[in-house]
């Protein structure tokens, strides 16, 4: 009963609110052509129903996801690593909430924290989710110089030292810090493949189960460098109280273990089907917001990881 009242007062319930009001009918994507406005034009068909309609903060001015040009972020050598302390006794439950599946922390404790890097506290973990596409054109919900991932991680944080709870923490300034991690085809990813042979028990929504001893650094990168900004919630209320780290390096994973992801549903047992994918919210204008970046800026000279002129998705 305890879980279940945890459940219900998580922040996420304004959220699913606004879900109700607007479910549709999920179009099926077009495979799109290889070049980047087909890519743009063909995702942004792809829209789940949450973002069809006007949905914003009045006068907000620090929304997320954001493109992040890579020549623009500016070097600061005074961003330090990221420290991540994660016990994996910490983990709770996957609970799908009819948009993503959510794994939960107990964070009434220190136990599992970050620190350093842009922070000047500790924040402690409450939840990572993921989101991604229907096709591996696209899925991400931050890009890179224009180019998309199929699917993005975000491990989301709250301020302990400032605020009481997480509930408080996401409606204050520098409340909430999320980790987001791009996935791309690759190997198969040994981590996540716990979490996904777990994923059928939450097939549909409003499934929970519980889901103990995972340590999420495995899917981090080991790779240090990240980008960071100011930014907001990527689902409603889109309070703006993040401080983003987008970790410039992503992590492998395969076509199977993406398509278990595709293979959950928006939709209850007594509803029909609709397949959970594209649950990933529009581009939002940069405004005035610099991005600063943990690394020396060498994209003109770094071939691997720059896109190419006549592509700008990821490819397995």
């Amino acid at each position: 009963m305890a879980l279940m009242n945890s459940m219900k007062v998580t922040s996420f319930a304004h959220f699913r609110k606004q879900l109700k009001t607007v479910w549709a009918q999920q179009q099926g994507a077009a495979r799109p052509c290889s070049m980047a406005t087909c890519t743009h034009r063909n995702r942004n068909t792809a829209l789940h129903p949450l973002w069809q309609s006007e949905l914003s903060v009045p006068g907000g001015t620090r929304q997320s996801p954001i493109n992040i040009q890579w020549r623009d972020s500016v070097y600061d050598p005074h961003l330090k690593p990221l420290k991540t302390h994660y016990d994996p006794s910490t983990c709770l439950y996957i609970w799908n909430n009819g948009y993503s599946f959510l794994v939960e922390f107990e964070d009434s404790t220190d136990k599992s924290v970050i620190m350093g890097g842009p922070l000047e506290n500790h924040y402690r973990l409450k939840q990572f989710h993921f989101h991604w596409g229907a096709i591996n054109e696209w899925g991400s919900e931050h890009t890179v110089d224009s180019r998309f991932y199929p699917a993005e991680l975000h491990l989301v944080h709250w301020n302990s030292v400032k605020h009481a709870s997480f509930e408080e923490a996401i409606m204050e300034d520098n409340g909430l810090v999320v980790i987001g991690v791009f996935l791309k085809l690759g190997a198969h990813h040994a981590g996540l493949q716990k979490l996904v042979d777990a994923l059928p028990a939450v097939k549909h929504k409003n499934t929970l189960v519980e889901f103990e001893v995972f340590d999420p650094s495995c899917l981090l990168p080991s790779c240090p460098d990240y980008w960071t900004y100011a930014g907001s919630l990527t689902t409603p209320p889109l309070t703006e109280s993040v401080t983003w780290i987008i970790k410039k390096t992503p992590i492998e994973v395969d076509q199977d273990q993406l398509e278990e992801f595709r293979m959950l549903l928006f939709t209850s047992a007594e509803e029909e089907e609709k397949r959970m994918v594209d649950n990933f919210r529009p581009l939002q204008p940069l405004m005035n917001r610099t991005v600063r970046s943990s690394f020396q800026n060498h994209h003109l000279l770094n071939i691997e990881t720059r896109p190419s002129a006549h592509t700008h998705q990821s490819s397995p």
